[in-house]
């Protein structure tokens, strides 16, 4: 299986990850001629050699009329009915900007030339950032405005990674748990705490981490990507690799500043094992019962659930089942005795026959669907992820079966 693994023990920005996956690419000039032929105003994309701490990688310049900025910005807001966010990795621009709605910077991805899957991936990030900054500042996601002049070099860090991957076309993408940096950044219009409110929303459910590093590593733009693609969150794959991208960024550490994008093949087995952790529960009310399983969920565990039973004296009880791997099984044994009133619990290891997962994304006509794909043994399993539908079918007041029907002709 073609897999990719993102390494971000320095965080992440727009143009970090596109520098990374533009090493891994076969054809490189294809990729700059492409990105310096969108037409995006004054916007030029320049791949330089670079080091950091002896590594070697790639710098990926984006200038906007020959000027490159520096410095991770962070999104910001000016008051809550006028959100200004510049939704760039790079340093802010001081002088003063025209405005543009999430729907205009849509409008402007919708018109670059360049496959329509690419604009759907990149339209769908850029809503991400704006719904993460409207959480952010309590102000309605039509309020957002991000900085005209400044957001074109920020949609070719996010056109230019959703190309790159496009034309990779990984089946697997993986990313490590997040370094998001430690401390404040300054800004425009005040002092931040990082990671920035955008960041910390978009990172919502996602392993980060902090550390002695101070200043942002993992901007609002670079969140939106990870979280975009990432399939899963975690360590390394046992992967054979074939190749490493090393994208370097401008601040400099006392350790490397960069990406790196591993790129390989891993080799899925059809058999594994799981372990079952079961146990008898009489004496828990059904609320704290679900609260229960809620929270086992949330602690790590595959799958969780209850089957009703008499138990002793006649009883009415419910055998709870939780399914985990086995390197979690001695923190998952915990977490039950701990959340549950059961005294005890048995254990039983067994062999795993499974498909393999993926996602895609399917493109309708009111937004981005994940699909959810199981495959093997001759076997496809397709379905789209409920949240995606019942988001549109809530925004766009529809039955939830015609986001479905939709979702799935367009599969």
């Amino acid at each position: 299986m073609k897999t990719l693994y993102i390494e971000c023990n320095m965080g992440a920005a727009g143009d970090m990850l596109m520098a990374a996956l533009y090493e891994l690419l076969t054809d490189k000039r294809e990729f700059l001629d492409t990105m310096n032929g969108l037409g995006l105003p004054g916007i030029r994309v320049e791949a330089i050699a670079s080091t950091t701490c002896g590594i070697a990688g790639t710098h990926m310049a984006v200038t906007v009329n020959g000027q490159e900025e520096t410095d991770p910005s962070v999104q910001e807001a000016m008051d809550a009915h006028h959100l200004h966010s510049h939704g760039h990795d790079h340093e802010h621009e001081h002088h003063h900007h025209h405005h543009a709605a999430p729907s205009h910077i849509g409008e402007i991805i919708g018109t670059l030339p360049l496959p329509e899957e690419v604009k759907a991936q990149a339209k769908a990030v850029y809503d991400a950032i704006a719904r993460a900054e409207a959480k952010a500042h309590g102000c309605p996601v039509g309020d957002v405005h991000f900085h005209e002049v400044g957001a074109m070099d920020a949609v070719a860090d996010v056109t230019g990674v959703c190309y790159a991957l496009y034309l990779l076309s990984p089946e697997r993408i993986v990313v490590s748990p997040i370094h998001v940096g430690s401390g404040t950044v300054r800004c425009a219009h005040g002092v931040m705490p990082v990671p920035a409110p955008a960041t910390a929303n978009l990172l919502s459910g996602v392993p980060i981490y902090g550390g002695s590093v101070q200043g942002e590593l993992c901007t609002p733009t670079g969140a939106a990507l990870l979280t975009h693609f990432a399939q899963s969150f975690g360590p390394m794959p046992t992967m054979v690799t074939k190749a490493v991208g090393v994208g370097i960024g401008t601040k400099q550490f006392d350790r490397a500043n960069c990406v790196r994008a591993f790129w390989g093949e891993t080799n899925e087995q059809a058999n594994n094992e799981i372990i079952e952790l079961v146990c008898n529960i009489d004496d828990m009310t059904p609320e704290a019962l679900a609260f229960a399983c809620a929270r086992l969920l949330e602690q790590g565990a595959l799958d969780v659930y209850t089957t009703p039973g008499t138990m002793k004296k006649g009883r009415a009880g419910h055998e709870l089942t939780v399914l985990c791997t086995p390197e979690c099984e001695a923190d998952m044994a915990a977490h039950i005795l701990a959340e549950t009133t059961t005294n005890g619990l048995r254990v039983r290891r067994c062999g795993k026959y499974y498909l393999t997962p993926s996602f895609s994304r399917v493109q309708t006509p009111w937004g981005v669907v994940r699909i959810k794909r199981a495959e093997g043994y001759g076997v496809t399993h397709i379905k789209p992820e409920y949240e995606d539908v019942a988001g549109i079918a809530m925004e766009q007041g529809i039955p939830l079966s015609c986001v479905l029907d939709e979702t799935l002709h367009g599969n």
